[in-house]
């Protein structure tokens, strides 16, 4: 008899046909495969593409952006009751930029709520004065004319950027760029229309709020030497926390707040909020990745049992086969070339079944604005199961394979 080869073609067909004969039993074994590979793919991709949505919430965000915001006083402290309120200054933020090492790119912020009207409409609206630098830190979408620049607050220019939201308010179809709006008795020319990619947002959404400099905003809205709020990003290598201790120290220092009060300044650290997210979602990716290799185990242990029985049911065959001079490698590479078509089948066929699905859940979840969620796996992840099932599956064979092989004739011949 000739030796049994992987590449045979003879051989391959014999082994299908053996798969044939119990139609019922090989399917189900192939399901449990394909079910198991399938979901392993499915929970991988689908955490990738939930984690991917959740961050669209803060698309526009620099990733290192922190914030400082006045308070309360908690603690009485040379003179101030606790309870008292004080103001960030102008010249707080100078100092702060001067003193804090670690602060790449800065904004301070006001915001009003006024009334806004154009021609014969009005709504009640927020305005955001800040500086030219806050689209280093927000990225705001324009989708007409521009936003604000240098030579705007340089010059204090009353001039305004109007919200998507805002625009279709008070303008309708109607371009409002180069036209005036009144805010609070006071005109401002519309040089562009912006909006945001998130949900999320530092006092408004872009959509819904009118921006101009925050020069003009101090000087148009009597806001005197006060700031609302003063955000920043941190230089590469550091945290926006790490300008804290710094910023802390100097408006203690000029606003008699006790060194231990927390509360009398509010800090906000946006990279914070994305290492939780990072972290949430590594543990979703780790119990997916418990879950699918549940299942794939599953399908691993289908594929050791029915060579069991196809080895049992084939004692007889496999004792002829050796009996008429086959060796015991060529029933080893038998058994083992049926587990292998078997596993790399269902298989390769689970994971095509899961990029199917992700793909249509990626499509389903696409916006313009924010482009796809990211439902879907790599072809090496794709590779890396595939390939983990085959070992897997392989070795489930092996047991079977080499009970074949130490089948002697003369037990398999009067076996019934």
């Amino acid at each position: 008899m000739k030796s049994t080869s992987i590449f045979d073609i003879e051989n391959w067909r014999e082994i299908t046909a053996t798969l044939a004969r119990n139609k019922t039993r090989t399917f189900l074994t192939a399901f449990g495969i394909f079910w198991g590979t399938a979901m392993l793919a499915m929970l991988w991709g689908g955490s990738q593409g939930f984690k991917g949505m959740m961050y669209r919430n803060f698309d526009g965000f620099a990733t290192n952006m922190g914030a400082v915001f006045p308070g309360t006083r908690s603690i009485s402290y040379k003179g101030f009751n606790k309870g008292s309120w004080w103001n960030l200054t102008v010249q707080d933020i100078d100092n702060i930029r001067r003193v804090a090492p670690y602060i790449e790119n800065s904004s301070m912020m006001y915001r009003s709520w006024v009334s806004a009207s154009y021609a014969d409409k009005s709504k009640s609206s927020g305005v955001l004065g800040v500086e030219d630098t806050y689209t280093k830190l927000m990225e705001p979408v324009v989708y007409e004319g521009r936003f604000i620049n240098e030579s705007d607050v340089r010059s204090y220019g009353k001039v305004c950027v109007i919200g998507r939201n805002m625009a279709t308010e008070l303008f309708g179809e109607e371009s409002p760029v180069g036209k005036s709006v009144n805010l609070a008795n006071v005109y401002f020319t519309v040089v562009g229309v912006a909006g945001q990619r998130g949900e999320a947002s530092i006092m408004g959404r872009v959509d819904d709020n009118f921006f101009i400099p925050a020069s003009t905003m101090r000087r148009a809205f009597n806001r005197g030497n006060t700031v609302d709020a003063f955000m920043y990003t941190s230089v590469r290598g550091h945290k926006p926390s790490d300008n804290e201790p710094y910023i802390r120290r100097l408006l203690s220092a000029a606003h008699s707040i006790h060194p231990d009060d927390e509360r009398a300044v509010s800090f906000m650290d946006v990279s914070e909020m994305f290492e939780m997210a990072n972290n949430l979602f590594l543990g979703i990716s780790l119990l997916a990745l418990f879950v699918g290799l549940g299942s794939l185990m599953a399908g691993v242990i289908g594929v050791g049992n029915i060579m069991w029985i196809i080895v049992k049911e084939r004692t007889h065959e496999f004792g002829v086969r050796r009996a008429i001079g086959a060796k015991p490698a060529d029933i080893t590479v038998q058994v083992l070339s049926e587990s292998v078509l078997l596993t790399l089948v269902a298989g390769i066929a689970g994971v095509c079944f899961a990029s199917l699905v992700l793909a249509g859940a990626d499509q389903a979840t696409y916006t313009p604005l924010n482009g796809y969620a990211g439902f879907q796996i790599s072809f090496t992840t794709a590779m890396i199961i595939v390939g983990a099932f085959f070992v897997l599956g392989t070795a489930a064979g092996t047991l079977p394979a080499i009970k074949a092989m130490r089948i002697k004739p003369i037990e398999a011949l009067r076996d019934k």
